[in-house]
């Protein structure tokens, strides 16, 4: 199987044994089963956060956790299934720092294959502004702070979708501010 990890070794149809191979009319090894025809898809998963900002500045998280324990993000998190987008971004950002945001616009949506071939996911990032709450870490972070743009630890960020969302913040919000060059060696 492709992804043996996160598949299922049965059918969900007719409980048949799985087995990867090239459906008819199809381009690439799939996770099939060969009772019923059934086709298994691996999909990416889908994470929502924001750039929170209040007087100027975007509060981000220390992350407590793999991926990217100890570097920097802005809040984010997986969608549940009963959450539209904007409600998971508006989630994550409360579970993650104590603050209640309304959303703004969309700054982006990114994706980037993961080095090791076994995280797909679908990053998007909404401009939010904070409308109550005081900063706290919580959830699976470690800190959580203000940062105006020329304070953000550029060098101390998890992940490209941390560097693309907080430079669309800049460009939109903070023009005459020159961010260093992207230069992250980081998965997504």
């Amino acid at each position: 199987m492709l992804y043996a990890w996160t598949e299922p070794k049965f059918c969900p149809q007719c409980g048949t044994r799985l087995i990867a191979k090239v459906p008819e009319g199809d381009h690439r090894e799939r996770t099939v089963c060969p009772g019923c025809a059934y086709i298994y898809y691996v999909g990416p998963k889908v994470a929502a956060g924001t750039v929170p900002v209040r007087d100027g500045r975007t509060y981000l998280v220390r992350r407590g956790v793999e991926p990217g324990r100890g570097l920097w993000s802005f809040p984010c998190g997986y969608m549940e299934l009963d959450e539209t987008l904007s409600g998971a971004a508006a989630r994550e950002t409360r579970e993650e720092t104590g603050l209640d945001v309304r959303i703004l616009s969309m700054l982006g949506i990114y994706t980037y294959p993961a080095p090791d071939q076994h995280i797909r996911v679908v990053v998007a990032a909404y401009l939010a502004e904070v409308v109550a709450g005081v900063p706290a870490a919580s959830d699976d972070v470690v800190e959580v702070q203000a940062f105006r743009p020329e304070e953000i630890p550029w060098t101390g960020l998890a992940f490209h979708s941390s560097h693309a969302a907080l430079r669309q913040w800049i460009a939109l919000q903070h023009p005459a501010y020159v961010p260093p060059p992207h230069r992250f060696p980081g998965d997504y």
